[in-house]
């Protein structure tokens, strides 16, 4: 049975869009759009673009001024992927791990700092 429902959503992937590859600058615009679960969605699918780093890090950066947790949370996830590509996020990282209004965010924040600069932030998980 459960091989059936994957195989029924895996061929209505491509119906209902969700099959096809955006590229980086249609998820970048998405990150301005007013719906937050297309912010969302384009945030999360930029973390896996560590080839356009240079684009997406500072557009991650922004994200961390989103009004939306997740959204915010996300980023910080994100900029932790990036790793040492993440440089210039560290300002940012370091305002949302002392002052963001969610703690999740606070944390993730703290976790991307220690993946980015792992010397100079010590002590968060890898």
């Amino acid at each position: 049975m459960r091989r059936r429902i994957s195989f029924v959503l895996l061929l209505c992937l491509p119906a209902c869009g969700c099959g096809k590859t955006k590229s980086t600058d249609e998820l970048l615009a998405n990150l301005k759009s007013p719906q937050a679960k297309d912010r969302i969605i384009a945030v999360r699918l930029l973390q896996q673009r560590k080839g356009d780093a240079a684009k997406v890090v500072p557009a991650l950066v922004e994200a961390l001024k989103d009004n939306e947790g997740d959204i915010r949370l996300s980023a910080a996830i994100g900029l932790g992927y990036f790793g040492e590509q993440a440089k210039d996020a560290i300002r940012a990282l370091q305002q949302a791990a002392q002052h963001d209004r969610d703690v999740r965010v606070r944390k993730q924040a703290t976790v991307a700092l220690s993946r980015i600069d792992p010397a100079r932030f010590p002590g968060s998980p890898k």
